[in-house]
């Protein structure tokens, strides 16, 4: 019993993934984790500095889509959906542009100053800023 917990345990272990969020290089905000969550849960349009901050994300299903959802929005993938369901049916707001992969991320955030996402924290290079990681 015992080594099958161990195994359990070390196999769950290694589902995690360390998530960078990141913006463009010219970003000098500071972000914390709630000032992220706002911006990705549609209550915060800008950052703190005042420009308009455009979220992006990965495809649902993803280790780090499940990371952030979990340490950042502190929500299920089904409990944002019925967000962003009762959000988009009522007008007041879209879910964050979905992406496939981290490259496409880095790419968008990148060549768009107001823009924030998150990657595996592996895969971070020079064109962005790591502003927070969990």
């Amino acid at each position: 019993m015992k080594k099958w917990l161990l195994a359990v345990s070390l196999c769950s272990g290694m589902a995690m993934a360390d998530v960078a969020v990141v913006v463009h290089p010219s970003n000098a905000d500071t972000l914390d984790t709630n000032t992220i969550s706002r911006i990705f849960l549609n209550k915060a349009k800008s950052f703190p500095g005042g420009e308009r901050a455009v979220p992006f994300s990965l495809a649902e299903g993803t280790a780090e889509t499940d990371e952030f959802n979990s340490a950042v929005l502190k929500k299920t993938a089904a409990q944002l959906t019925a967000f962003w369901s009762k959000l988009v049916f009522t007008g007041k707001g879209q879910p964050p542009k979905s992406f496939d992969s981290t490259a496409e991320i880095l790419a968008e955030v990148a060549s768009n100053p107001n823009a924030i996402g998150y990657v595996d924290a592996s895969a971070v290079d020079d064109s962005v800023r790591v502003v927070a990681t969990f």
